[in-house]
């Protein structure tokens, strides 16, 4: 399988972000949020922001997971072709 295109590996990396965001607050709680990815030259960088209620769950930590994730998510698909 040949390698993911720069858009693929954007957009594998903003879903799993959002995802993981969603998975942690109800949509209807989260009163804004950004997940901006670029991917250039081979590397990937991944900036998320999240405003939620004040008793909600750390915004900032479910953010910094939300990063992680995204890159996990383009790490398993580049391995994923580099398996093809």
């Amino acid at each position: 399988m040949p390698q993911p295109t720069d858009e693929e590996v954007v957009q594998a990396a903003a879903e799993a972000a959002e995802g993981l965001i969603f998975a942690r607050f109800k949509q209807s709680r989260v009163t804004d949020f950004d997940v901006t990815v670029t991917f250039e030259d081979g590397v990937l960088d991944v900036d998320v922001y999240i405003n939620a209620p004040d008793d909600a769950e750390d915004a900032d930590a479910v953010a910094e997971e939300a990063a992680k994730t995204a890159q996990e998510a383009v790490d398993e698909l580049f391995a994923a072709a580099d398996e093809e």
